[in-house]
């Protein structure tokens, strides 16, 4: 908005009168003396925050105001006046004759100083002056005696005035991120605080003062120092949450068993081995976040391990587990892990495996390439007298397998890298990276299998480098043993020190007998019903159903035995062998006619593929795990024509494309796994145009007159989304979206987003110039709204280059807010974790909640057609659907979302209509199989 604009918008909100003027997001660089005309004004906004519809921060919208002039003290029936994300470094001190104002927001600039006038301000209830400059706040601060809310953080405050304790109002105060050392005596004056926060003050004990604050409802002291939490904390009686991650605690005082109002603790990020036998009296407990501690507790008890954005386990469940193992009598080890020996085909996998398990066994002359992965069993005893069972998962090296074999590549497992030296063709950096992406960093051995004792060096210097899970690189000559004891030595000491196997790891008594039953089973089962597991754990006295459950879900992350609970179809069996599964799968890959078809199959193919008695009965389930990975898709309006996306024709078909006024975002990987594009045909299978433009590295997809190209360039490491018609953004934020959930399902995937010019001259070009999103949002931190095209010079908005993209405002805002120092990181973590605590409840009756429930669930069978359905219905991109996988408790949560957010009739209406909607109107060839 230029000055002259400006004033036209002063000149006339004072000849109308109004009440509220908002000038946020305008570029500003000066506020002209004429806004002290606006005498009338109630409500200033010149920089504010945005939040989605729960109230969940979303990001700032400033202007770059270095100053305000003095005539804003004229306004004096202004009551809020909003200057956040600006460039403040004072406040003008006319500020104190704004006698009416309420609320005072000038967070997010870069104020050095508050001037005294500020006491006048005596009917002031909120002072925001977070993420500033400020060493020092004026002790008139403490005559401002009808403050409610006061925010300090994010400053370099090394003290707070004594005076701040004459605010007897005071009901929230954040102090975090100051270097204050120590909790500022005056706090316990506070009598009517109900939230403090102090995260990241560098805190080393809490005050026993603090028990004083008997009215808190919400304490926050995460990332901080604390060694010892107080026996006073028992007494702070209301509290509701209590967040103590990233400290130091090592153990927890009885007394916090008298918190009986608790219903959030954060633990996560500490020391803790053990939890007092009084935190069972906490029956109001939902939220009980231990991760990152030494617990007893398996991971899978505990929760998702994305400790920021995943869910912590259920709070029953992980006290249930850790208290049954405190009795010795009730415990058992589980001396078992897997082994995966992974590398090229011909390397000799196999070879290695049958050479562990029997050093005797004399190699074939052409060993016969593992098809799928095979599984053999290998025993050793360990110097306790215990006995430990490997588990060997020998992978086929074969191109065809490499995308697949991601989902049996299990996390908390050793992995045996496995190259040929005659070859030279083991490419170390993408294997390593597979292991690195998909097994948590599973420490990883090379073993060089030196055929002909050739030898052949490692740059092992280089490879521990870059991957820390890299153990040792060691050499054999399988034919003749060489070194094969040595090798074998050294897979027992890493695969027994895994952190999930024997003494470290305790389990129940029962748990441990039932997986023996299980194991005994396999040697003649492949699977069984889930009937029948319950009355095998019956029969070995585990009664309880729901922990016969945990058990299975146990098991099932470990990789033991697959029981997916969630699925309708597959829930109803425990599949004891996972390589029986495994096996059937590669047989639809690897069969003649499904190659020959392209990809295509049909019911009738299996019952050819799968005529062994062994899957006869069990083809639908088989189908149902083949869909559930994401392996193919069901072509829509041809029910029992499937399609596998990886089999498809390498040759990009014919069809026009216009290539201008595009919106562009392309994906740049530093290691680009393999399967991510299949993935998301799969994901978006039915909008692919006439069900014919998708081919191995691309697909075009049609809905609402609106066409998205997603290619695929494997060797350049790239994905490149183009978005053309009506609705390009509703479009792009589906693909976006998709992506974005499968990136998630990959550790430590890096790449950067590149996002396309928008001036006129790029947007009808062929090649637009790219801007890396991560410098955009560093611009857009920096209050920097534009930015130079570097091929037409023209200055674009960077705000509209991301809203052109549609991404994610709120990820925008928390990815650039990460800072670079590790504690800053940890600060914004944890921040980001108490945002994430969610408020809504449902309000329908029970009866009414049912029939929504079953209509959602009868209209959209699958939580991909329910998360299509809202996105376009609605605009609602919900990370109810994009974290959860059972269905009924995903629409719980949709309707739950509804109620709070005020659009659940809008639900009611779409699941009446949503039945009879024809998803696949988009005229499907049916000749394409």
């Amino acid at each position: 908005m230029t000055e002259e604009e400006l004033l036209q918008v002063i000149e006339q909100a004072a000849a109308e009168g109004v009440t509220e003027l908002d000038l946020s997001g305008n570029g500003l660089t000066a506020l002209p003396p004429e806004i002290g005309k606006l005498t009338q004004l109630k409500k200033l906004i010149l920089g504010k925050y945005e939040y989605d519809e729960d109230g969940e921060f979303l990001g700032a919208i400033g202007n770059n105001l270095s100053y305000l002039p003095k005539e804003i003290g004229l306004l004096n029936q202004l009551e809020e006046l909003q200057v956040a994300r600006n460039r403040l470094s004072n406040i003008p001190a006319e500020i104190g004759q704004l006698f009416n104002l309420r609320t005072l927001d000038i967070t997010r600039n870069e104020l050095s100083n508050i001037p005294a006038e500020i006491k006048q301000l005596v009917n002031l209830q909120t002072l925001n002056l977070g993420w500033n400059q400020l060493s020092s706040i004026p002790a008139e601060i403490g005559q401002i005696v009808n403050l409610q809310t006061l925010d300090l953080s994010w400053n370099p405050l090394r003290s707070i005035p004594v005076e701040i304790g004459q605010l007897f109002n005071l009901q929230t105060l954040d102090l975090s991120a100051n270097p204050l050392g120590s909790v500022p005596p005056v706090i316990e004056q506070l009598f009517n605080l109900q939230s403090l926060t102090l995260m990241g003050n560098n805190l080393s004990s809490i005050p026993l003062e603090m028990g004083k604050l008997i009215n808190l409802k919400y304490l926050n002291l995460n990332v901080n120092k604390l060694s010892v939490i107080p026996l006073e904390i028992g007494k702070l009686v209301n509290l509701e949450f209590l967040t103590l991650g990233s400290n130091q605690l090592s153990s927890l005082p009885a007394e916090m068993g008298r918190l009986i109002n608790l219903q959030f603790l954060d633990m996560s990020k500490n020391q803790l081995s053990s939890l007092p036998t009084e935190i069972k009296q906490l029956s109001k407990l939902k939220e009980l976040d231990l991760r990152g501690n030494p617990v007893p507790v398996p991971p899978e008890i505990l929760g998702k391990k994305d400790i920021v954005f995943g869910e912590p386990g259920d709070v029953k469940e992980i006290l249930d587990f850790y208290f049954r193992v405190q009795d010795p009598k009730e415990t058992e080890h589980l001396y078992e892990a897997k082994l995966l020996i992974i590398g090229e085909g011909g390397a000799g996998k196999t070879s290695l495996a049958k050479k562990i398990k029997d050093e005797s066994y004399e190699l074939q002359s052409s060993e016969k390439s593992t098809e799928g992965i095979n599984v053999i069993q290998w025993k050793f005893p360990l110097d306790n007298g215990h006995e430990f069972r490997v588990n060997i998962w020998d992978f086929g090296g074969q191109e065809i397998y490499h995308q697949t074999h991601q989902f049996f590549l299990t996390q908390r497992s050793l992995y045996a890298l496995v190259a040929d030296t005659r070859k030279e063709n083991t490419d170390f950096y993408w294997w390593l990276k597979v292991a690195e992406l998909l097994s948590d960093n599973s420490p990883v051995l090379i073993i060089k299998n030196e055929k002909q004792d050739r030898e052949t060096e490692v740059n092992e210097r280089q490879l521990r480098g870059e991957f820390t899970n890299l153990k040792e690189v060691l050499a054999t000559n399988l034919a003749t043993n060489r070194s094969l004891a040595e090798i074998k030595e050294k897979i027992k000491f890493y695969i027994s020190s895994l952190p999930h196997v024997g003494d470290k790891s305790p389990l129940p008594k029962l748990w441990v007998r039932v997986r023996v039953a299980l194991e005994n089973y396999s040697i003649t089962r492949d699977y069984i019903e889930l009937s029948e597991y319950f009355q095998l754990c019956e029969t070995n006295q585990l009664t309880d159903r729901k922990d016969m459950l945990r058990l299975s879900r146990y098991l099932h992350d470990l990789g033991v035995c697959l029981h997916f609970q969630d699925d309708s179809t597959l829930k109803h069996y425990v599949i004891l062998r996972p390589e029986w599964a495994t096996t059937a799968v590669y047989k639809v890959l690897d069969n003649k006619t499904v190659k020959q078809n392209l990809g295509c199959f049909t019911q009738e193919n299996l019952v050819d593929i799968w005529q062994d008695s062994k899957y006869a009965e069990m083809r639908d389930e088989l189908l149902q795990l083949m869909m559930r990975f994401k392996l193919c898709y069901q072509i829509p309006s041809r029910p029992g024509n499937y399609i596998a996306p990886q089999l498809l024709d390498i040759e990009q078909p014919e069809y026009y494309w216009d290539k201008f006024h595009n919106l562009v975002l392309r994906y740049k990987y530093d290691f680009m796994p393999k399967g991510i594009l299949t993935r998301l045909i799969v994901e978006t299978h039915p909008w692919i145009e006439n069900q014919k433009l998708v081919w191995k590295s691309g697909v075009v997809l049609n809905k609402d007159e609106t066409r998205v190209e997603v290619v695929e360039n494997y060797n350049q490491r790239e994905i490149k989304v183009s978005v053309s018609g009506n609705r390009k953004k509703e479009l792009l934020a589906v693909v976006t979206h998709e992506l974005e959930k499968i990136h998630r399902s990959f550790e430590r995937l890096q790449y950067q987003t590149l996002v396309s010019c928008n001036c006129e001259e790029c947007t009808v070009s062929e090649n637009p110039y790219a801007y890396r999103l991560e410098n955009l949002r560093k611009r857009l931190k920096a209050g920097k709204y534009q930015v130079e095209c570097e091929e037409s010079y023209e200055s674009v908005d960077v705000r509209r280059l991301i809203d052109d993209v549609n991404l994610s405002r709120k990820q925008d805002y928390r990815e650039s807010q990460v800072q670079n120092t590790p504690l800053q990181r940890e600060l914004e973590t944890e921040r980001q974790k108490s945002l994430n605590i969610n408020r809504a409840t449902i309000n329908l009756s029970g009866q009414q909640y049912k029939k929504l429930r079953d209509a959602l669930v009868d209209a959209f069978p699958t939580k991909s057609s329910l998360e299509q359905f809202l996105l376009f219905e609605f605009d609602k991109k919900l990370d109810v659907i994009a974290g959860g996988n059972d269905l009924q408790e995903i629409v719980f949560n949709v309707i739950k979302t509804a109620e709070a957010q005020g659009w659940v009739e809008e639900l009611i209406s779409g699941a009446k209509e949503g039945g009879r909607r024809d998803t696949c109107k988009m005229g499907h060839d049916a000749k394409f199989c």
